[in-house]
């Protein structure tokens, strides 16, 4: 009897240990992401990386094979640029549970000395996110941008964002005048929009399409094209370049030939959104909105103290770029700090030959010459104003002047496919030398790709400019980065700042260490008080030539 009473009770132990063994697997598996955040905050140190997934789906995008070096490089960069992990979105959407600006606050943390700051500080600020109910957030991922300034110094200077992947950011200021200075912070996207616009990246890269006309004699067609094409039973037309290996597509005309393409234009938009989620791009609500103050939102600066090292070369290597004061941009480093009139532009440009390449942005700084300098005079190659190519030509100061556009993804009028030329194949036709000036940006066209797509050409781009200045090291080479805008949910799901600011990340990455210089539109943009433009104001890309100027004449200035 007690034998069999003891098999009873070791069996009833069995049983419940099997059954608490079940129990905790269960558990864990349905727990197992908070469990992993709980692991990363509590047994790890530094700063929380977010983590990166470099096998994801591509939809029906497809990428050629890399050499083992750009391979590994392209790994490295798409894991240096992955965003925090955001939220998985509910269908239909809950908006109540999403970042909401109007709950959310930033709070100035004291300085060393209590409230009191001076030149060469750094202001620290700590912002909470909340969602719509109050309540507060526990993730990361939310999109914010930060400024320091002053209105009537018409001083301004970049933050840099810290994510602690819990809801709570941190904000930090280099303190580079006296006097004022208020804090703005604002909500470019909540993280949930970024959960929105990584799906349609991988999943709708084709939400923008482009297309082309095809002809011979009376017969014409138009079909959509892209860098990725939906398979279908219609054949396609690969243009993909021969020399830098870039893809483009086109479906075949039923009835001519791929050779009978004759333009290339941008063809619709399809906004391709679940139910509810035009919700998170809101510029009323959630997008572009700025985060109020617990407290004080302005300190005083006071002056720097006596035997302090030089302010400015001490936060070169950690600070921001620059910083505006009475309305001039002071770079932090380097030799882009002068001031250049019209004459003195003049002066510098003379005897050089100026190439620029890429986008409307850069295509600004040859309208801004044009418009400035009496001497230089455009030739009219009857082009649409939007496209070019375009030249400039000043015969008494020997100055030569053109822009191209870079080659597709272009979202612009109709142009000749004679026209459309990669940038890595116009370098390579430059002989460069002392008196060549190469100028270019590539960002706002990519918006809607995977980044895989925008690394590949920006390492063709690479490859050319390395072999430009192994051939002529004096050739001066600068590249103009992106720049935050005005959003509007067309302008959000096709071109988002998050995007362009990892597309900043990642053309800085791939040139650090090249002897190429960089006009620095993110910083430029965020930091001056006038409203965010695709397209800078005026007051902006004065400031911009200037910095080129300083390159191209470190010892003029006028």
């Amino acid at each position: 009897m007690k034998v069999r009473a003891c098999l009873k009770g070791e069996i009833n132990y069995t049983a419940i240990f099997l059954f608490l063994t079940l129990a905790v697997f269960i558990f864990v598996l349905q727990n197992i992401e908070s469990l992993e955040v709980w692991y990363k905050v509590n047994f790890t140190t530094g700063l929380l990386k977010p983590a990166t997934d470099h096998h994801r789906h591509h939809g029906f995008c497809t990428f050629e094979p890399l050499s083992p070096e750009d391979a590994e490089e392209e790994r490295l960069l798409l894991e240096s640029t992955a965003w925090p992990k955001t939220p998985v979105l509910l269908s239909p959407l809950s908006l109540e549970e999403t970042s909401d600006p109007a709950h959310s606050t930033f709070t100035i943390l004291p300085g060393k000395e209590g409230r009191q700051w001076q030149i060469g500080d750094q202001l620290e600020v700590t912002i909470k996110m909340r969602d719509f109910k109050g309540r507060p957030k526990n993730t990361g991922g939310d999109v914010l941008l930060t400024r320091l300034h002053n209105p009537s110094l018409v001083a301004g200077v970049a933050g840099k964002v810290v994510d602690h992947l819990n809801g709570t950011y941190t904000a930090v200021f280099s303190l580079l005048w006296e006097g004022s200075a208020q804090v703005q912070v604002t909500l470019v996207h909540p993280s949930e929009a970024v959960t929105v616009l990584q799906r349609l990246n991988v999943e709708e890269p084709d939400r923008i399409y482009f297309k082309s006309v095809f002809r011979s004699g009376s017969l014409s067609q138009t079909t959509a094209c892209n860098v990725c094409l939906r398979p279908t039973q219609q054949p396609q037309c690969n243009y993909t370049d021969v020399r830098t290996g870039e893809p483009w597509f086109c479906y075949k005309p039923q009835n001519l030939s791929c050779k009978a393409r004759i333009t290339h234009s941008m063809g619709e938009f399809k906004q391709n959104l679940k139910a509810k989620e035009e919700k998170l791009f809101d510029s009323r609500v959630n997008m572009k909105v700025p985060i109020r103050a617990s407290g004080p939102a302005d300190i005083t600066v006071l002056p720097k103290k006596e035997g302090q090292p030089n302010v400015e070369s001490s936060i070169v290597k950690s600070g921001p770029a620059g910083y505006y004061y009475q309305g001039v941009w002071h770079a932090l480093g380097g030799s882009a700090g002068h001031q250049f009139n019209n004459e003195a532009i003049t002066r510098c440009l003379r005897g050089k030959v100026v190439y620029m390449f890429g986008d409307s942005t850069v295509r600004q700084f040859f309208e801004y010459l044009n418009a400035e300098l009496p001497n230089l005079k455009e030739f009219d190659l009857h082009n649409e104003r939007k496209a070019g190519p375009f030249i400039s030509l000043d015969y008494t100061n020997n100055i030569l002047m053109k822009y191209r556009f870079h080659g597709p993804p272009i979202r612009i009028v109709p142009i000749p496919t004679s026209e459309l030329r990669y940038m890595a194949n116009e370098l390579d036709g430059i002989t460069g030398g002392s008196n060549t000036v190469v100028i270019f940006c590539i960002w706002a066209h990519f918006g809607t790709f995977p980044m895989e797509i925008y690394i590949r050409r920006v390492q063709n781009i690479r490859r050319a400019v390395v072999q430009l200045l192994d051939r002529a090291p004096d050739t001066l080479v600068i590249i103009r980065t992106g720049n935050p805008k005005e959003l509007t949910l067309t302008v959000a799901l096709t071109n988002s700042d998050w995007h362009s600011y990892q597309v900043d990340k990642v053309l800085r990455a791939m040139f650090k260490g090249l002897n190429v210089h960089f006009v620095n539109a993110w910083e430029m943009t965020l930091a001056h008080h006038l409203p965010h433009d695709l397209h800078p104001k005026p007051p902006i890309i004065k400031n911009m030539i200037n910095v080129i100027m300083s390159y191209m004449c470190p010892q003029q200035g006028g």
